[in-house]
């Protein structure tokens, strides 16, 4: 059973975030709180959406895919960017992460999203392969680009001072 979280799944959630950064080696990243993640999706203004995948014997919480919408300036529409999908490794195989996609390509198809994108990490071939049986599209000539700690902060330090006026979301 594939159910939109609720704020009571935002343990589940957090712990199933430590599970996925542990299995992509960078557990010591995964620093989010309880608090941050609660006002993330159930804030005035949540940043992201998750849904659970349930298993149908035991009603175990078995997955979660977490979601935010993005924009197009090329196609002048809304997309979809999957932050994290996470199936326990007890429950893999068992279809819970093609119904969190499933689910995920509903919503786009509701909503009139013309794209649906994610990253996965190029060492995880399972994934990969799994990814590939669905038809899903990989974009070799894109990089992802990051900037982070004190790059970040340098490269902000050198914004003008009529940039703290401009609106945030």
């Amino acid at each position: 059973m594939i159910r939109a979280a609720t704020e009571d799944d935002v343990a589940e959630i957090r712990s199933m975030i430590g599970e996925l950064a542990a299995y992509e080696r960078s557990a010591d990243q995964a620093r989010v709180s309880a608090a941050q993640l609660h006002e993330a999706l159930f804030g005035e203004h949540p940043a992201a959406y998750a849904l659970l995948a349930e298993d149908d014997r035991t009603g175990a919480v078995s997955g979660f895919a977490l979601w935010f919408p993005r924009f197009s300036t090329w196609t002048g529409t809304r997309g979809m960017h999957l932050e994290d999908l996470y199936v326990r490794p007890a429950a893999r195989g068992a279809g819970h992460g093609k119904a969190l996609l499933a689910a995920l390509a509903a919503i786009c198809e509701r909503h009139g999203y013309e794209r649906f994108e994610w990253w996965v990490l190029a060492w995880n071939e399972p994934t990969i392969g799994f990814y590939r049986s669905l038809g899903v599209e990989f974009l070799e000539e894109w990089t992802v680009c990051r900037l982070s700690g004190a790059p970040l902060r340098r490269l902000a330090a050198a914004s003008p001072a009529a940039a703290e006026t401009l609106p945030a979301p």
